[in-house]
């Protein structure tokens, strides 16, 4: 790796770490669409760069995850019964995305699958739709078969989830702060079953390309490691500081610009 990737990836962990603490996204949402940019940089084969771009940014939501859950933790924001309940789903619905259909997916699914449920987050979140006072969350069945969901897609798309479990929070009438929070804590379980699968599944294609760790492009991971767990802390601070309208208006936007790009490499894929 040249000084110029290393540095761009350094500012990219940094960036996606903040987000991770801020939006309880994982970083995942950020990070894919600009790995995928930097590995088509960095020359890599082209039927496998969105692969490793999605498989090495949940890598690294292992490490920022943990971060950015610590600094949550300090506030008594985080609603670990809803963690539990989650959990097990989260597993499975891993497991079976990284480990049996994402080494099948082409390059250009993944990306079309990546703008479809980002924007349509984004969407959610920039209508402001107002649940109804009584609804909860669905219990230990209902929130683990959730919680199967949000794994599985979060599997096909790189991310820790908090792209469909914040809102999906929201929606059953956790306050805004707390579903951050809470989504921050379900990034682990999230990326924990998801990066077994990728490199499960990337050492069954044996993938020959230098660096590969199944899926996993390891070099890049170690330098997004360094600066997005030191920055993960900072935007879990800042999330109990901004106003919940500002914090989904933030969330929404970011969420639209990442489906756009997704949605160019979908069209460019799909155009070979």
């Amino acid at each position: 790796m040249d000084l110029s990737f290393i540095a761009a990836l350094l500012v990219l962990g940094a960036a996606t770490g903040f987000a991770a603490g801020l939006l309880g996204i994982g970083g995942g949402m950020i990070m894919v669409p600009f790995l995928t940019l930097l590995f088509t940089w960095q020359k890599m084969p082209a039927d496998l760069i969105i692969h490793a771009a999605i498989a090495t940014s949940m890598a690294s939501i292992l490490f920022t995850s943990v971060s950015s859950v610590t600094a949550h933790q300090k506030k008594g924001a985080i609603r670990w019964n809803i963690v539990g309940q989650f959990a097990p789903g989260l597993v499975i619905g891993g497991l079976l995305a990284g480990g049996a259909v994402f080494a099948v997916l082409k390059t250009g699914w993944l990306a079309l699958l990546f703008t479809l449920f980002v924007g349509y987050s984004a969407v959610q979140m920039l209508l402001n739709k107002k649940p109804k006072p009584s609804r909860q969350m669905p219990g230990v069945v209902g929130t683990a078969a959730a919680g199967t969901g949000i794994g599985f897609l979060s599997g096909l798309v790189g991310a820790g989830g908090g792209f469909v479990s914040v809102p999906f929070m929201t929606w059953c009438n956790v306050p805004l702060h707390n579903a951050v929070a809470t989504s921050a804590a379900l990034g682990f379980p999230i990326a924990l079953a998801n990066t077994a699968g990728y490199i499960w599944s990337g050492m069954q294609q044996q993938i020959t390309y230098p660096g590969m760790f199944g899926y996993v492009y390891w070099p890049a991971l170690l330098v997004l490691i360094v600066s997005s767990v030191l920055t993960a802390p900072l935007g879990a601070n800042a999330a109990h500081k901004l106003p919940v309208a500002t914090l989904k208006r933030v969330f929404a936007w970011v969420l639209m610009a990442l489906a756009l790009y997704m949605a160019y490499k979908a069209y460019t894929a799909f155009a070979v």
